[in-house]
């Protein structure tokens, strides 16, 4: 069986040697953010009260975003159906779906199938949960009958930023260093 890896008998002088080649002119810039739980309260949008998502990647191109959501009291969040999959990972307390008998605890990763429809909730006894998902497409809101009652996807929740920073003090532009 011949799989790809790594040379392992390149001289030792060649393995500390970066690629000496220019990276494709068509690929964006890498984007890293250093502090991705800011310390600038002004960087978390405001979803309702109680509820911020920090924006990390929003990528126009491919139609999804990566974001920390931040919630600091209990209670219902959003009823809210994905097309496509959604990724999850539980920085900071914990959280649950009312549809479903799971706990998504500190430390732990979600996968949410496409087209399954679900009730985000805060427990009482949780002072804050931060979790980082990737959400692919769009989240569609909607009642408890399936309803549509709402959206959001990756170019509205530019739309929020941009509404959000243009009024803080970080700008109407802050946002498009994320924008990829």
């Amino acid at each position: 069986m011949n799989i790809n890896v790594a040379p392992t008998n390149l001289p030792p002088s060649e393995k500390w040697v970066p690629y000496r080649h220019p990276q494709p002119k068509e690929s964006p810039p890498e984007l890293v953010v250093p502090n991705a739980i800011p310390s600038d309260e002004r960087i978390w949008v405001p979803v309702e009260e109680n509820v911020w998502f920090r924006p990390l990647l929003m990528c126009t191109s491919r139609g999804y975003w990566m974001n920390l959501l931040k919630v600091r009291k209990s209670g219902v969040l959003s009823r809210h159906r994905h097309p496509l999959p959604v990724h999850g990972f539980v920085l900071k307390g914990e959280w649950r779906y009312l549809e479903h008998d799971w706990v998504a605890t500190e430390g732990g990763y979600v996968y949410e199938a496409p087209g399954e429809t679900h009730t985000l909730v805060v427990d009482p006894h949780v002072e804050e949960m931060i979790t980082l998902f990737q959400v692919n497409g769009a989240m569609i809101y909607v009642d408890p009958d399936g309803k549509t009652t709402g959206f959001d996807d990756v170019f509205t929740r530019i739309d929020k930023c941009r509404a959000h920073y243009s009024v803080n003090g970080l700008g109407v532009d802050y946002i498009d260093q994320f924008i990829r």
